[in-house]
């Protein structure tokens, strides 16, 4: 029997190594596992009860029609009977501009100006239309140039690019400023990232959001100092100051390093090559260990601080070892998950699993009614609770082993007793992300950096406005002047009047 146990236990570490391999390889993992049914199985079960009507909300009426009856003579009007339908008008409209030409005394020619919002020989309509189709109807470039041919639309693949990436600056200033926005009223954020290929080259997309904002970018890494330059929202300049110099100590940068960086007059620095040549004038070649990554990952939490952002934001992850700066939670449906993904070998460690996985429901479910109504002595009993469930030992190496890293991440995983307003997930990140991972199985990467940062951009965007209540269609049309347009407040104004409420 003790032999069967260790090659279980080998075999499943074996598997471990195979996938860790893969995802750094960048290669294809292991289909994903159902889901753990930790949210539904800890709340009520309804049974019974009606459902909401369907299509309860108001319209507004467009055109009015009446419908003349045929009936025998001597009947009686009674009035009228209404039945709502909704149609969908959908057909090119070519319009010639003739414009006056003029030649003033001077010699100068003068030709009339086109209206607004005509981007080449295409109208705005047509350019929302494109936008949406793509962005929100996910639809492949080869699709969306088909379906405007088949609508009588006479377009190229080259000029459907253009209207998708050309002429874009204000929405990418806007998605900036969305993430600056965000940062700055956050209480938490939550974070997930996802495999994207940019020209030809493995990257990575990056989530950050909450309920009032998302925002998305693809880079070449997915370090942490790449996300804490993530978390600068757009600016530069790297500070040392009392944050940055408590971030190198947590990350235990050597002393010496740490005194000189503190003894130094200079503390702000433009730019990254401000920076680099700041840290050229240190001599490190004496220390075994390169402590220019964890400068400069002080450096730039120094920088995030210095703006406001993030001092008392919780920054809630899937345990991803670059989201852990900051006051930082672990999300307990992955906790959970790692739990669920442990098989049994026989009877009796499968009912070990499954005791856990019922211990573990149990206390989450406390965990959320404690959301709703935190109390010391609340606090308290879960604390104790929880080093119950995870000192728990089973005779089995595996679980065991588990159970004793996820103790050792108490702090992270009962950040909520401090914070009971964060969440206990990050279900939000990893629902707004899968937007990402559809367009890449159905368009692949990207190969312009045009391209590259509008995907990024028009993501950030709908999402947003989805989190807003803000029609995407109805953003589109303003932000392109297209005539009669309902006004829509830039999104980063109203991100601040959600937070301030």
């Amino acid at each position: 029997m003790r032999l069967v146990e260790d090659v279980a236990v080998l075999k499943a570490e074996n598997t471990a190594l195979r996938e860790e391999i893969a995802r750094l390889k960048g290669l294809k993992g292991p289909p994903n596992l159902r889901p753990s049914g930790m949210e539904t199985a800890s709340g009520p079960v309804r049974k019974g009860g009606k459902k909401g009507r369907r299509g309860a909300k108001r319209l507004a009426i467009d055109a009015v029609q009446v419908i003349a009856a045929v009936v025998p003579p001597g009947s009686r009007f009674k009035g009228y009977e209404d039945y709502v339908v909704q149609e969908l008008v959908v057909h090119p409209r070519t319009t010639r501009f003739r414009r006056e030409r003029w030649l003033t005394p001077d010699g100068r020619s003068v030709v009339a100006g086109l209206p607004a919002g005509i981007v080449g020989h295409f109208g705005p309509a047509l350019r929302r239309y494109v936008l949406a189709l793509y962005h929100r109807g996910q639809t492949t470039m080869p699709r969306l140039v088909a379906h405007l041919n088949d609508l009588g639309i006479d377009i190229s693949k080259r000029q459907v690019v253009r209207l998708l990436n050309a002429g874009k600056n204000g929405f990418l200033s806007e998605a900036a400023a969305v993430l600056r926005a965000g940062l700055e009223t956050a209480a938490w954020i939550t974070v997930d990232d996802t495999g994207a290929r940019h020209r030809g080259v493995a990257g990575s997309c990056t989530q950050i959001g909450n309920d009032h904002f998302a925002w998305f970018t693809t880079t070449r890494s997915n370090s942490r100092l790449n996300f804490l330059s993530l978390l600068r929202a757009g600016h530069t300049d790297y500070v040392i100051n009392a944050e940055a110099l408590a971030y190198m100590r947590t990350r235990r940068l050597a002393g010496p390093v740490i005194d000189m960086l503190a003894g130094d007059a200079a503390t702000h620095f433009a730019d990254e090559a401000a920076w680099r040549a700041h840290l050229q004038r240190f001599d490190f070649s004496a220390l075994k260990v390169d402590p220019v990554t964890i400068a400069t990952e002080g450096a730039l939490w120094g920088a995030i601080v210095d703006r406001g952002h993030l001092a008392a934001t919780v920054i809630v992850s899937d345990g991803a070892g670059q989201f852990k700066v900051g006051l930082h939670a672990l999300c307990w449906v992955h906790a959970e998950r790692s739990i669920h993904k442990l098989v049994g070998f026989n009877d009796r460690q499968r009912q070990a699993i499954a005791r856990i996985r019922e211990r573990v429901w149990r206390l989450y479910a406390d965990l959320k009614d404690y959301c709703r109504d935190p109390t010391p002595a609340g606090r308290r009993t879960l604390s104790k609770r929880f080093d119950r469930v995870f000192a728990t030992r089973t005779g089995y190496a595996t679980p065991d082993r588990l159970l004793g890293r996820l103790r050792a991440n108490k702090r992270d995983l009962l950040r909520v007793l401090e914070r009971p307003d964060i969440p206990l997930h990050t279900n939000g990140s990893e629902n707004d992300i899968r937007c990402q991972v559809t367009r890449r199985k159905i368009s692949g990467g990207t190969r312009s950096q045009a391209g590259r940062d509008c995907r990024d951009a028009f993501l950030s965007l709908m999402k947003t406005c989805d989190k807003l209540d803000v029609s995407f269609w109805d953003y589109l049309a303003d932000r392109l002047e297209i005539p009669q347009a309902k006004n829509i407040s830039p999104l980063p104004e109203i991100i601040q009047a959600r937070a301030a409420t």
